[in-house]
């Protein structure tokens, strides 16, 4: 709603929606899971991995990517989306 009602002022709201993405924090949480559940962290990372269809995590370079399309003018005629960056995981659609 508020994304309709700014828009005639040249007002733009999205939203990103990541899910994984291959940072610091998450290599850091995936050890942590594997320490904790006494496997690997190789076996951790392709568990964390196994859901994703693309078979790998996002580059936080491919959000960034995307965040900069978003504040760009070619987008200037999109507002009020969600964008998800998921890899395909997003099991909503078919």
């Amino acid at each position: 709603g508020l994304a309709r009602a700014v828009a005639k002022h040249n007002v733009t709201i999205n939203n990103l929606l990541p899910e994984s993405f291959d940072t610091d924090r998450i290599r850091a949480v995936t050890a942590a899971q594997a320490k904790s559940r006494g496997i690997s962290e190789d076996e951790a990372w392709r568990a964390r991995i196994a859901g994703i269809p693309a078979g790998r995590l996002g580059d936080p370079l491919e959000f960034g990517a995307a965040c900069a399309f978003l504040c760009s003018v070619p987008a200037a005629y999109i507002t009020g989306q969600n964008l998800l960056l998921d890899g395909g995981a997003y099991p909503g659609t078919f």
